[in-house]
């Protein structure tokens, strides 16, 4: 079952005199989701955001792995920013970028792509955990956004619980659904298919699904035509 949603901060957990937070989650996840993204990233160099990273934790394992890609982690939420922030200065790694200050349901959430402040096209985006506590403008505006900003070969990888055909997987999502939607009307685990023509609309297509760990999933879109 997904993890129940908290802020980070929020949570009970320690925060670091230096303001890095630490997920629960990160301890759990990382290492099955690094696994799939090592397939598509290993050996290649470009850039990649993170959309929604929360703690911080995701993008300093990752970019320890990918010392030719550059790394942008973004958030909107301000204590997130500075966790963000922490652990990059923790890192000390040279391939992870300050983080970019992202509202995912603006189509144009990243300006600094056009102003040259910010990456250039996108080896690939990452989003875990964020379409399901959310409003569905947000998925709306990541799946348009990262049909704007990947390169011609470009990945977007989107992890967390869905619905395969109207239906959870399990009955543990149907209650974090349940749960999700008392929270927030707006929120709730998302169906593939519907997030299927949010690509199609953004000239993306669906081309893998890849089972994780504790009923959740991570989707992997590319540009149509190459899929």
């Amino acid at each position: 079952m997904a993890e129940f949603v908290v802020e980070f901060g929020k949570d009970g957990r320690p925060v670091e005199p230096d303001g890095r937070l630490d997920a629960a989650a990160f301890h759990r996840n990382h290492q099955p989701i690094w696994e799939v993204l090592r397939r598509f990233l290993a050996g290649k160099s470009g850039e990649v955001v993170e959309a929604g990273s929360g703690t911080g934790q995701h993008v300093v394992h990752f970019a320890g792995h990918t010392p030719d890609i550059i790394w942008w982690p973004s958030d909107l939420n301000e204590q997130h920013l500075k966790s963000i922030n922490a652990w990059r200065a923790h890192s000390a790694l040279s391939n992870i970028r300050p983080p970019l200050r992202i509202d995912l349901s603006d189509p144009a959430w990243c300006p600094e792509i056009h102003d040259g402040s910010g990456p250039g096209k996108l080896l690939a985006v990452f989003c875990a955990n964020v379409i399901h506590i959310a409003p569905w403008r947000v998925a709306e505006g990541l799946f348009e956004g990262a049909g704007r900003y990947l390169g011609a070969n470009g990945r977007l990888f989107l992890y967390g619980p869905f619905k395969r055909n109207g239906k959870h997987v399990s009955v543990s999502n149907a209650v974090f659904d349940s749960s999700l939607r008392d929270k927030n009307p707006e929120w709730g685990v998302r169906d593939i298919a519907d997030l299927e023509k949010l690509a199609a609309n953004a000239g993306l297509a669906l081309i893998e699904t890849v089972e994780m760990p504790a009923n959740n999933m991570i989707l992997v879109f590319g540009p149509a035509k190459s899929a």
